[in-house]
């Protein structure tokens, strides 16, 4: 393992993150989500991907993409690990959304290149990265209600944005991923809520990763 030049390889990539909006004109049609996990012990990494309507958020189609492990768990260092997998899961839609948002880190990453950021990088396209947990930067106190918002900063860079999605869970970090702003960032996670902690896309994806009740109740009415 070369943590040395993984280190480098974060450095240099994080320069090509784009920090503003490209999501095109007229708005997206397809909206995708991202997740990935593991099995038989970590030796298989399991990539998820859906593609969902907007506005309508309903679910189109799904891909699983399945790998032997190639890395073992290195905090910082996730998206060596993940990014091979998204990558053949991402070939394998029949088309292509016109955004991602994926489980993980965008630029809220100690080398501001996070999974999120890495695969939208690597596929082209504007993702944006919506994690369940905090990785770096520090946020003030926030409050107990549904929407309250903090900026996440790192000294004086803002990585993006701690905000309560639903009452008595814990709040979502949200960050660019690639080719998105802040505060666009914020608003597709918005946009993209119907009452659950996650929105609809990462929701959806890692229903179908783990094989939820939801997406299998979705799987009996495709027939």
């Amino acid at each position: 393992m070369d943590i040395q030049g993984w280190r480098e390889e974060q450095r240099a990539r994080a320069t090509q993150v784009v920090r503003e909006d490209d999501v095109g004109r007229p708005p997206p049609t397809l909206i995708g989500g991202a997740d990935v996990g593991f099995e038989q012990g970590g030796e298989i990494t399991r990539a998820a991907m859906v593609l969902l309507a907007w506005p309508s958020l309903q679910l189109l189609e799904y891909q699983v993409a399945r790998q032997p492990t190639s890395l073992p768990y290195i905090p910082g260092f996730l998206s060596f690990r993940e990014t091979p997998a998204l990558m053949q899961a991402w070939g394998q839609l029949s088309r292509k959304p016109d955004l991602v948002l994926v489980d993980g880190q965008g630029i809220a990453h100690p080398r501001r290149l996070g999974v999120a950021s890495h695969f939208g990088l690597l596929a082209n396209v504007p993702t944006i990265g919506v994690a369940k947990r905090r990785l770096c930067g520090d946020y003030a106190p926030l409050d107990a209600a549904v929407g309250a918002l903090q900026p996440l900063y790192q000294r004086d860079e803002q990585l993006g944005w701690v905000w309560r999605s639903k009452p008595r869970c814990n709040p979502l970090f949200i960050s660019i991923g690639h080719r998105v702003s802040q505060q666009s960032a914020l608003q597709w996670v918005i946009n993209c809520m119907a009452g659950y902690r996650l929105p609809e896309p990462t929701r959806w994806a890692d229903a179908v990763a783990s094989r939820r009740a939801a997406f299998l109740r979705w799987q009996a009415r495709q027939g």
